[in-house]
């Protein structure tokens, strides 16, 4: 291989060391032990003329030598990438961002590793040595990557993402045959089960294959029905069979500790000596009796008290580092931990724990028949003394163990966890706009309802509507354990099923343990006829004490009325941030009792947000906002702030945020500042005053370049009177009429970016005014 000539272009005529440079490089086999004890000014020059091989392995020789190969890096990714990344501005390592977009590309085949020299090396294997720096990986369509990843020639691909894997998402997918889902349940058990994914996220699927659907959320909750189903290349996994076997020992010995009975102390002592069949039998009679902590906390409340080290950590069980991977040599499988009680069952586990390939999505759809009605009947019976109405009065509100629910819930898709086997499970679980019937909504309440290593979970437009009832009830089954971690809960749709604010006590008082949650609804649904019965017993569900940092509420052009959110905000003592988007005011003194309400009810309130929400007639209210003595960050977007407003308002707007000395952050966008208002902003900063602000966003308010220009003289000069002493620091500007004088702007963010961090964007101002025009 030669370096192309068009590496060495910009420098003509060539220099010695240029041409040695290149003759080194095309040598780089031979010389690379002599290359990187090189000095610093020498090794300069030669990195940019290294293949990504190369560069990848100089990391080590460039830092010793003090040396930062980020922008090489960051010239490969405009070479060979084409494209700006998205917040190119916060990515902070350009080695790992290159080399995880580039796996992706090469895993998709939409790059071809022979069009750039510095990709064409007989070293390198494109796959295999940038694994290791992908964290984040998405696969799409017809799972192609899955299929291409869990191949016998890319084991050691898989083995990497095994550990450097965190985040799997699944986009655009469509159904696909058995052999495709084989490969990815092999792919699933590899990164989740025994890897480090920690975050599962699917996206834009309207018409989900329910089969795959379910077993892509039931593997992310640990749950599968291990056997041949999950052997790798004919061979068992290799991990579950290491696991078992320390199982099998570590059962065996504490059974001797305890002194068990001479038959049971037989038994131990043969399972050692033995086959691993008869030592995994002792296991699973032991791993399935009442106490079992797996058992489905629906059918069992027994469950709750015990806790399962092997599933609940996000973690639980860190990649293997060892030779024995997922290709190992032919054993019998061992039933891993079940989920079924032990009631005259104990051997006839080991030969249900068997599912050949043609049965893998059998499990899926596996119906509890056996005692199921019954226990589930007595479950209900326990936990109905204490449940809310609208959980447990509602015979239209599913899964609450009521007829209707479980006529519902017949063999059409109700998920069996007594059928399977339990592994790790992920942490966070994202779902954007993934259609989500009756049938699945069941599925996946019962997968939540024990789910103790969640501790994020996002609904975004997936059609919820009055199936938000069922949900609500696996996370409340989920709540009653003690290891339950689930902390942040975000919930979107179209349209609302109820009012916002009965949604949110709803959530509240079932799971007081939240620390975020997000209500968001585009739309109020009308048909009224559509709500279960007792379903409005949530506006007077009692809200116990909550541990909720973050309340973020998006109403669907619903009033605000502050007595319903009264009783949240009383239960939330420790709040820090409240959103409010798109709510109407009822009247005009709302706005005002909700401030003296905050005021009273969050004593650790920092940061609050208006978005969308007429304030033209509350220059009061916005004023004593502004200089709360607690507040460190306050938005208001799209707010009309200055609709109807007079020059006094402006002046008592920067007066007021002179004098606060707590306020750290000030988001003005899409309020139609324009040039003269945003360069009276500058006097927030003047010598005179005490602000701590730090950062401003005049984003989206009709900003032209020349009054940007005047807003930096002015700041500039702000800063000379001081000493050049000033806390601000950034400063955004997005989607502003910069366009329209492009070399005055140019000068303006120059001058800006000497004083702060400036954030804005090539936003074409004419065709927008086209769009606005368009829908008029």
């Amino acid at each position: 291989r030669a370096v192309p000539e068009a590496a060495m272009a910009a420098e003509r005529p060539l220099s010695l060391f240029a041409l040695s440079a290149a003759a080194v490089s095309r040598s780089m086999a031979a010389l690379e032990r002599d290359v990187w004890a090189l000095p610093g000014h020498l090794l300069r020059g030669l990195l940019p003329l290294l293949t990504v091989f190369r560069l990848e392995r100089a990391e080590d020789a460039a830092r010793r030598a003090g040396l930062s190969t980020q922008p090489i890096w960051r010239k490969l990714w405009d070479d060979v990438m084409k494209t700006r990344p998205p917040n190119s501005e916060s990515i902070t390592c350009w080695r790992k961002k290159f080399l995880e977009t580039f796996f992706s590309n090469v895993l998709h085949g939409v790059l071809d590793v022979s069009s750039d020299w510095r990709l064409n090396d007989r070293h390198f294997s494109p796959l295999l040595h940038s694994s290791p720096h992908v964290s984040q990986l998405t696969l799409c369509n017809m799972l192609q990557g899955a299929v291409e990843l869990t191949a016998e020639h890319n084991h050691k691909v898989l083995e990497n993402l095994a550990g450097s894997l965190r985040i799997l998402k699944f986009q655009h997918l469509l159904s696909c045959d058995q052999s495709i889902r084989h490969s990815l349940v092999l792919l699933l058990h590899r990164l989740i089960h025994h890897g480090s994914v920690s975050q599962v996220s699917m996206y834009s699927w309207p018409d989900p294959d329910t089969v795959l659907l379910v077993l892509i959320l039931s593997m992310s909750a640990g749950f599968w029905r291990s056997g041949k189903a999950l052997a790798y290349h004919g061979s068992p996994c290799g991990l579950c069979r290491e696991e078992d076997k320390a199982q099998s020992q570590e059962s065996a010995q504490e059974g001797a500790e305890r002194g068990c009975n001479t038959k049971r102390e037989g038994s131990d002592g043969e399972n050692q000596k033995g086959s691993p069949e008869e030592a995994d039998a002792h296991m699973n009679s032991v791993l399935s009796s009442p106490r079992s902590p797996l058992q489905n906390p629906l059918c069992g409340e027994a469950n709750s008290e015990v806790s399962c080290a092997h599933t609940s950590t996000e973690g639980g069980s860190s990649p293997r580092s060892s030779s024995e991977r997922l290709c190992c040599h032919p054993v019998p499988r061992k039933t891993r931990r079940r989920l079924k009680p032990a009631v005259g069952r104990k051997r006839r586990c080991l030969r249900r724990s068997r599912a050949d390939p043609e049965d893998l999505y059998d499990f899926v759809f596996t119906v509890a028949r056996e005692r199921n009605s019954g226990l589930l009947d007595k479950t209900r019976t326990t936990e109905g003394e204490n449940t809310e109405n609208w959980t447990s009065s509602s015979p239209a509100s599913p899964c609450t163990g009521h007829a209707g629910c479980k006529k519902r819930g017949a063999p059409g898709g109700n998920f069996s966890l007594k059928a399977a086997d339990r592994f790790r499970s992920v942490s966070t679980l994202e779902l954007f706009s993934i259609s989500l019937t009756g049938e699945t909504c069941r599925t996946l309440s019962n997968l939540l309802s024990s789910w103790v290593s969640l501790e994020n979970l996002v609904l975004s437009y997936n059609g919820l509507d009055a199936n938000i009832f069922c949900i609500l009830s696996g996370l409340r089954a989920l709540s009653r354990r003690p290891e339950c971690r689930l902390r942040v809960l975000r919930v979107s749709d179209v349209f609302s099923h109820m009012s916002c604010m009965e949604l949110v006590r709803c959530v509240l008082s079932t799971l007081p343990q939240l620390h975020t949650l997000s209500v968001s609804f585009d739309l109020k649904n009308q048909l009224e006829g559509s709500r279960p019965e007792g379903s409005s017993s949530c506006s007077e569900a009692e809200i116990p004490e909550s541990c909720l940092e973050q309340l973020e509420i998006r109403f669907p052009r619903e009033p605000l009325h502050t007595l319903l959110l009264l009783p949240v905000l009383k239960a939330s003592k420790s709040l820090q941030q409240l959103s409010l988007d798109s709510a109407t005011l009822p009247c005009s003194q709302e706005l005002g009792l909700l401030l003296q309400v905050l005021k009273e009810c969050t004593p650790n309130l920092k940061k609050l947000s208006f978005h969308d929400v007429n304030l033209a007639e509350h220059q009061k209210e916005v004023l004593l906002l502004l200089q709360d003595p607690v507040l460190q960050e306050i938005r208001f977007s799209f707010c009309r702030l200055f609709e109807s407003s007079t020059a006094e308002f402006l002046s008592e707007i920067i007066n007021t945020v002179k004098r606060n000395s707590s306020l750290k952050s000030l988001k003005l966008p899409g309020n139609r500042l324009g040039n003269q208002r945003l360069v009276a902003l500058a006097d927030i900063f003047s010598e005179d005053s005490s602000s701590s602000l730090c950062q401003l966003d005049v984003s989206s308010n009709c900003i032209k370049p020349d009054g940007l220009l005047e807003f930096t003289k002015k700041l500039e000069s702000h800063i000379q009177q001081r000493g050049g002493q000033i806390q601000f620091t950034h400063l955004r500007l997005f989607q502003n009429w910069l366009d329209q004088d492009a070399e005055t702007a140019q000068e303006a963010l120059r001058r800006l970016r000497a004083v702060c961090s400036v954030v804005s964007d090539s936003w074409d101002s004419s065709q927008a005014f086209a769009d606005y025009i368009s829908v008029m």
